[in-house]
């Protein structure tokens, strides 16, 4: 069982928020289960967090084992294009103006969805519409 992780599982836990411990025990869970792995778009939005190195990310992600996957592969943009397409049409015509989700969210479920088994993710409402295939493991905001 191969976990794909999202930026927002990740960012809590290295940053200390109230919710890290809990996130961990999820994160411990999914290890025992299979391999954690991240998408290389939630490799470069991590290197966006105050105070992180790229080189501290690798020593994180190391430390956690936790595989980075650089090359997703064409199968992977082609749907990420794809499924963000019909997002876009959908917004449109339903008089939501231009689309508003970020492109990347849709390469990280068409990375999780194609190259992992799910996606653990903080996001509920994100990945459902547009990915009804992608098995996700929801981590609420609000954890004790």
């Amino acid at each position: 069982m191969r976990t794909a992780l999202d930026t927002n599982i990740l960012s809590p836990v290295w940053s200390g928020e109230p919710s890290a411990g809990a996130i961990v025990a999820q994160l411990s869970k999914a290890r025992a289960e299979g391999a954690l792995v991240v998408s290389a778009p939630v490799f470069v939005e991590l290197s966006a967090m105050p105070a992180v190195k790229v080189q501290r990310i690798e020593k994180l992600l190391g430390e956690m084992t936790i595989a980075v996957d650089f090359d997703l592969g064409e199968d992977v943009w082609q749907l990420a294009a794809t499924s963000f397409a019909a997002y876009a049409i959908r917004r449109r015509r339903s008089g939501g103006g231009s689309p508003k989700r970020l492109l990347v969210d849709f390469v990280i479920a068409s990375h999780a969805l194609l190259k992992a088994d799910r996606l653990m993710t903080r996001d509920a409402n994100r990945y459902g519409l547009d990915f009804p295939n992608l098995r996700l493991i929801l981590i609420p905001r609000r954890m004790r």
